[in-house]
């Protein structure tokens, strides 16, 4: 069943246009009827309009410009823009109406697995008993003992729940569910006295829905493994000093939970006593480990590296930080992708159908098994089961792979996605700058001396030029001089004494208020800029010894997964970043991207992702940083990519990818194009399958007990095809092919 492509929701474009007068027509101003006023004053706002009117009904605004200073347009852009604005409003108004036009359904997520497997074993043991003991009633016997015998009471307890939703339904939105049209079909089987008939509709629709619980189990506990966070056992002091070893579930706030060397920190807290190094890189994204002591910040998921804390608990279990993010993360995945929505109001206007045409085969064929057999074929079970099977299953075969989708809706935004903005720095780039060239500039120097002198001055920085010189350093198995107390420069350089001689590293302002020399470097200088190098210059007293370059390398395999990318359907790719202009080029050069943009701001950022998005184009953002958080969130799936990301980032973000490996994007993109794939197959034969029983029940080929075989095998097949997507290997998905 293809369904008809509709305009993006922020797209713009003129349905009507005179010399100075222009209809601009948008999906987005029917959900922005509240704002109509303000987007009113905005439009007038601009230089060259004279009037706008915002008409949500229909959707557009009309707008009178003066001709002589612009054109139809520039209007049109101007529009774009201030629409653009609204994209959250917009998107929830859109939401909260397609969350009106479902009806309700049972959430299978609500009923422990346990319980559902407990339930199918039941029906099994009860409908092969009946099968084997089957009896018909004798002729003549009351009507009341159609409801009394072994297979009629067995699917009366087992059709309770059933009963009740399609009750609840039809009383709170007026409208019949799926569960509505299995309990009339289950009631028209007991009174027909078919109990068999009656115990496998049940029973084939349970193993369907058990196959898609098990599915959406499946991705909440590799969503939970991703983002496992404290240890399962935890030492406790109490206020005497003992130490004793309590589960995590047992710590309350205020107790005082003791981590080291290697543990996991499980609570979030301020640290009472003791000093270590804590890794935070899952919390804050910052790789190097913080130095945590008394009166200090300590978050659960963080790794004690070296050293013993003894933390004073302030958020415990679901309240600590990374709790927060699994809760917020469970919620999200129920956000259903726009085809799941469709296939419940596709269901929901067919379960009428159903009940319409059980009334016309009965009116002409006078056939009560005829007429039973259009109450139990239904499209609405298979429709609805595998889109949602096929969702659970896809982001679970992501969790797998430590990548985490927040929702099904975002399978099918990456899935239809046709455009890429890449940050640059932690994310095509690895976020840890290293020394890439070193030039010595005195005969009297060698390369691994002026490394060594720059060593010196930096040993005791923390700053990310300062860390790659030192690791430069110690890979090399060199050493670093004794020396002095080191001053610092903010923002320039730093100096230090070195066997009596003045040692200077910082940028060429900072060596020329010194009276430092550095014109002898020039050509080094220009090389290193051309190859994309951050420059940093080393003095010993007043003269230059040296210059280093300094690169944050691109991640390997970004290149290929570019490639893959655009294999997949991406025909614009852009770079956009705070960096310097000359650095954005060489990186959008080097990878062959469409265009670039340099220096912007995070709110920059996020102005050009609706710009793009307000010319029908579906964006997906990848960044890692807080600076990319704006853009994350307003894109149509915002990537968190890399060890590198923050918490911010990984918040904002729709899809986090908890490793460094650029090539699982394609594949996370791929998975969900084939995710996409196997919907519609669904749909498909669905469909299919079912308009053939229906048919074939009304010609009176199909008996009433093989009707419901034929719609709840389809049902299970529909939902198994959905269940194979867990066993997709992600690490190839993303090749060609």
């Amino acid at each position: 069943m293809r369904r008809r492509k509709r305009q993006p929701l922020l797209a713009c474009q003129i349905r009507h246009e005179l010399p100075g007068r222009v209809r601009i027509e948008s999906r987005a101003l029917g959900y922005l009827g509240e704002h109509a006023e303000e987007i009113e004053r905005a439009v007038i706002a601009v230089t060259y309009v004279v009037s706008a009117k915002v008409t949500p009904i229909t959707r557009n605004v009309l707008v009178a410009y003066e001709r002589e200073y612009a054109e139809a347009a520039d209007v049109l852009e101007a529009v774009e823009e201030i629409i653009g604005s609204y994209s959250m409003a917009a998107h929830k108004a859109e939401r909260d109406e397609m969350a009106q036009r479902t009806v309700n359904e049972r959430r299978l997520s609500e009923e422990p697995l346990s319980e559902m497997v407990t339930r199918v074993a039941g029906l099994t043991v009860g409908l092969l008993f009946a099968v084997m003991r089957r009896s018909p009633l004798p002729d003549g016997a009351p009507f009341w003992r159609r409801f009394t015998t072994m297979p009629s009471l067995t699917a009366i307890g087992y059709s309770l729940p059933i009963f009740r939703s399609g009750l609840e339904s039809l009383r709170t939105s007026g409208r019949p569910n799926a569960d509505t049209l299995s309990g009339a079909a289950i009631l028209s089987s007991l009174v027909a006295g078919r109990g068999i008939s009656a115990l496998t509709i049940i029973w084939l629709a349970d193993i369907a829905e058990l196959l898609t619980a098990y599915s959406m189990e499946q991705a909440r506990n590799a969503i939970r493994d991703m983002l496992d966070v404290g240890e399962p056992l935890v030492w406790v002091v109490d206020d005497d000093g003992t130490e004793r070893r309590v589960p995590i579930n047992e710590v309350k706030v205020g107790d005082l939970v003791l981590a080291s060397t290697g543990e996991k920190i499980s609570v979030d807290g301020t640290v009472e006593r003791g000093e270590g190094a804590v890794d935070e890189s899952s919390i804050t994204g910052e790789f190097l480990p913080a130095r945590k002591e008394a009166g200090t910040e300590a978050f659960a998921g963080s790794v004690v590296k070296t050293g013993s804390l003894v933390i004073r608990a302030e958020r415990v279990g679901d309240e600590t930080a990374v709790a927060r993010v699994i809760a917020m993360v469970e919620e999200a995945a129920h956000k259903k992708a726009s085809i799941q929505a469709y296939a419940d109001r596709f269901s929901a206007q067919f379960i009428p159908v159903n009940f319409a045409l059980a009334g016309l085969v009965y009116a002409i064929t006078r056939s009560a098994e005829r007429a039973l057999n259009m109450l139990i074929i239904d499209y609405s079970c298979g429709v609805r089961l595998s889109t949602a099977t096929a969702m659970a299953s896809a982001i679970c075969a992501a969790a797998q792979h430590r990548a985490l989708i927040k929702g099904g809706n975002y399978i099918e935004m990456l899935a239809e996605a046709d455009t890429l903005i890449m940050d640059k720095t932690g994310t095509m780039t690895e976020g840890r700058p290293q020394v890439t060239s070193i030039y010595a500039t005195q005969p009297d120097l060698t390369d691994r001396q002026v490394l060594e002198l720059a060593a010196a001055a930096e040993e005791t920085s923390n700053h990310p030029m300062a860390v790659a010189i030192l690791e430069k350093v110690r890979r090399r198995g060199w050493t670093v001089p004794e020396h002095s107390e080191t001053q610092v420069s903010i923002a320039r350089g730093v100096e230090t004494v070195v066997d009596g001689s003045l040692v200077r590293v910082g940028s060429k302002r900072f060596m020329q208020e010194a009276d430092v020399d550095v014109s002898g470097a020039a050509d080094q200088v220009a090389r290193l800029v051309r190859a994309g190098e951050s420059v940093l210059y080393v003095s010993v007293d007043s003269r230059l010894a040296g210059v280093l370059g300094v690169q944050d390398r691109l991640r390997e395999n970004m290149k290929k997964s570019l490639n893959r990318l655009r294999y997949s359907g991406f025909d614009d790719i852009i770079l956009l970043t705070g960096d310097v202009e000359q650095h954005a080029e060489l990186v959008a050069h080097r990878m062959s991207m469409d265009r670039y943009k340099a220096e912007v701001m995070p709110e920059d950022k996020a102005h050009s992702v609706l710009k793009i998005q307000s010319r029908g184009s579906r964006v997906v953002m990848v960044g890692d940083g807080i600076n990319d958080a704006p853009a994350l969130a307003y894109a149509d799936v915002g990537v968190a990519m890399g060890n590198t990301r923050t918490d911010i980032a990984m918040e904002a973000a729709d899809l986090t990818i908890a490793g460094d490996d650029p090539l699982m994007i394609p594949s996370i993109i791929r998975m969900a194009q084939n995710t996409m794939g196997i919907v519609k197959q669904n749909f498909a034969i669905a469909i299919g399958v079912n308009t053939i029983g229906l048919f074939l029940s009304a010609l009176g080929i199909l008996p009433v007990f093989w009707g419901a075989v034929l719609h709840n095998a389809c049902t299970v097949a529909v939902v198994l095809n959905s269940g194979r997507i867990l066993l997709m290997d992600l690490d190839g998905v993303g090749a060609r092919g």
